[in-house]
């Protein structure tokens, strides 16, 4: 219920403002048309100066540049004294969404079926059970609705372990099948039970080690440090976890402050404690080293495990494989729906101007109360976030390039893009590859652990940065 009511905010939202561009601000006569028909980078709102309108400083930098920034708008010369000026659409129109939520669904087939196929060896050999058995002690109180060595268990730890290592490709397959896995004992089918909304949250709070791909970006964009934005996002996303585990834990009144639950969650500390004094050692090649050698190592190390234990248990390994690669390709193509509603409503609202001018207001009210612009420069990644991982890179790329890779509001972008998880995707795909149509507060509750990420990140920048 509260996913439809977001769902049906965004499109409001975004058919007013886009109907008060249209009726008041000048050069919008086409906004309808980008909504729908338009591309991402298409040329919006071009006008042509002359050197007298364009501030020195916008003149003086096509000396040196082609393009330059100015504002919301970029500028490039046309004459001895005209100058071309526009802006870019910043996310693709309905149709192009529906064909991108379509490739990204055909992008999942692959990888969805390559683990599937490995969880089913897994499954028959008896190692997921295995692994239950040995997160029982502390998923039995975070999870007190699924009974004791359940599959489920088993595939929730695969899930985190990924999500931990920055495994991606492997957590989204790992988490699918941990939700199927709790579809079986909820006694609602089409309502999210205790345990899903628990690890969807704890899932969707995004504990990362690693943030590899945020370090190459930086690297790529010149910075001197792009390491150093490493301990701030494992402190933020660490925060964000704990935030989502005690927010849903209040919500479903499980008591948090047992034994078991305190010295796993120490464990982890010491574990990420111990890994922050051993990175902080390597130089940012290092960095990259290690973490690439780490996380696809341990793809490959799973997977021999995997074999190794369905020959042990004389596995049929490759049927096996084949009847779990095949229930990979059926959830790929079942989250369609799920994903063409959701990314057509971001679309709206990021190209109505809904977005901006959230912005725009946020920027205003900072300047009013004599607040750290700086801080606003880098917030349209940590609020893209939620819902577009690609927008939130592009967000952050943006910020790195005009204000400066090492810059307060660069290292801030790149640690707001570590700190929270794509929320909203999350929801269509883990939801909807279950059926799942009441989520309850799950939202609200990923919404409260990104904003609890987001303000952690603001803090660490003036630690680290400030």
């Amino acid at each position: 219920m509260a996913l439809s009511r977001i769902w049906t905010g965004f499109i409001i939202i975004a058919m007013l403002a886009a109907t008060g561009k249209f009726l008041f601000q000048p050069g919008q006569n086409q906004i309808f048309s980008n909504l729908v028909t338009g591309k991402s980078g298409d040329s919006l709102n071009v006008r042509v100066l002359n050197t007298d309108a364009l501030p020195a400083t916008v003149v003086n930098g096509l000396n040196e540049k082609n393009l330059v920034s100015w504002g919301k708008e970029k500028v490039y010369q046309t004459g001895p004294t005209e100058y071309r000026v526009f802006s870019t659409q910043s996310a693709n129109g309905v149709f192009e969404t529906t064909k991108d939520a379509v490739n990204l669904s055909i992008s999942l087939i692959g990888i969805m079926a390559l683990f599937m196929g490995f969880m089913a060896i897994a499954e028959r050999a008896g190692g997921i059970r295995f692994l239950s058995r040995i997160i029982g002690p502390f998923f039995s109180r975070i999870f007190p609705e699924v009974p004791k060595g359940h599959p489920a268990m088993g595939h929730m730890m695969m899930n985190f372990s990924a999500n931990l290592l920055g495994l991606d490709n492997a957590a989204t397959p790992f988490g699918i099948k941990a939700m199927e896995s709790l579809q079986e004992i909820n006694p609602t089918k089409e309502t999210a039970s205790n345990a899903q909304v628990m690890f969807l949250c704890l899932h969707a709070s995004g504990l990362t080690l690693v943030p590899t791909i945020i370090i190459a970006d930086r690297l790529a964009l010149g910075s001197e440090n792009p390491t150093s934005i490493f301990i701030p996002c494992m402190i933020a996303t660490f925060v964000a976890t704990m935030a989502a585990l005690v927010l849903v834990a209040w919500r479903q009144k499980i008591k948090i402050f047992q034994t078991v639950i305190l010295l796993w969650v120490l464990g982890i500390s010491i574990v990420i404690a111990a890994l922050i004094l051993y990175v902080k050692t390597l130089d940012a090649q290092g960095i990259k080293l290690f973490s690439t050698s780490l996380s696809n190592g341990l793809i490959l190390l799973i997977f021999f495990l995997i074999v190794l234990g369905g020959i042990y248990k004389k596995t049929n390994v490759f049927d096996a494989f084949i009847d779990g690669a095949k229930g990979g390709f059926e959830i790929a193509v079942k989250i369609i729906p799920y994903l063409v509603g959701l990314l057509v409503a971001i679309s709206l609202l990021r190209n109505s101007g809904a977005f901006e001018f959230v912005m725009d207001g946020i920027k205003s009210l900072f300047v009013m109360l004599n607040g750290d612009t700086r801080v606003v420069d880098a917030l349209p990644t940590a609020i893209l976030k939620p819902l577009s991982g690609s927008g939130a890179r592009a967000m952050m790329i943006d910020t790195l390039s005009v204000q400066g890779a090492d810059s307060f509001a660069g290292n801030l972008a790149s640690v707001f893009r570590g700190s929270a998880d794509t929320t909203f995707y999350i929801v269509a795909v883990y939801f909807g590859a279950v059926g799942i149509k009441n989520t309850r507060y799950a939202v609200s509750t990923m919404l409260l652990a990104d904003l609890a990420g987001i303000l952690t990140a603001i803090a660490m920048a003036y630690i680290f940065f400030g």
